[in-house]
């Protein structure tokens, strides 16, 4: 029986880029992400304000954080025969000690269906393994094994000790600045998506 073809599901109203408010990277066919450090001065004394500039170097920012967080786990991640979002997973159980599916889900930014699928191939390459919870036998929980364990201690947080230099090098009033902001974009991006679920 021939596979029926479903037409891709449209991105929710308020997530869908629009002609007004497109940042560089979508606009620009030969656009090549910089930091900001890589940005000559003369680009910048020579940029003309116009509307929505900040927004594109913010999401230009985002874009640039987020990929190079993305290229380095999966650096890591390729020398040990994992994948970034598993090398992930294991780094938060070392951290938290045996979590639920939904904790374990919540603390990656991830789904549960997305989890299960990541728990199930570490749980066969015997990285991890479901338990009962100690407090409540209702729950099952994701652990490491000893072999995810002595794993656990071989992989560096490549990405994350990236940023924490990257942020020392903030004085304590940008990072408190810097702390507030992003807790307000993390609360206005929730809200969004909660509305089009």
């Amino acid at each position: 029986m021939d596979e029926v073809r479903r037409s891709p599901r449209p991105a929710p109203a308020a997530l869908r880029l629009t002609a007004s408010f497109q940042p560089r990277i979508f606009r620009v066919r030969n656009f090549v992400m910089r930091s900001a450090t890589e940005r000559t001065e003369a680009e910048d004394r020579d940029a003309t304000p116009r509307e929505g500039a900040d927004g594109d170097r913010i999401l230009e920012t985002l874009v640039y954080l987020y990929t190079e967080a993305r290229r380095v786990t999966k650096e890591v991640a390729r020398q040990h025969g994992l994948t970034g979002p598993q090398v992930t997973a294991i780094k938060v159980l070392e951290n938290f000690g045996a979590l639920s599916l939904t904790d374990l889900s919540a603390r990656m930014s991830s789904t549960n269906s997305t989890m299960t699928g990541i728990a199930d191939r570490m749980e066969r390459a015997g990285l991890v393994a479901r338990i009962r919870s100690e407090t409540d036998r209702r729950v099952v929980q994701i652990a490491l094994t000893e072999m995810g364990r002595a794993l656990a201690a071989q992989i560096p947080v490549a990405s994350m000790a990236l940023f924490a230099d990257a942020l020392r090098s903030l004085d304590e009033r940008d990072r408190r600045d810097l702390t507030r902001i992003l807790r307000k974009l993390t609360d206005e991006v929730t809200e969004l998506l909660r509305k089009n679920e």
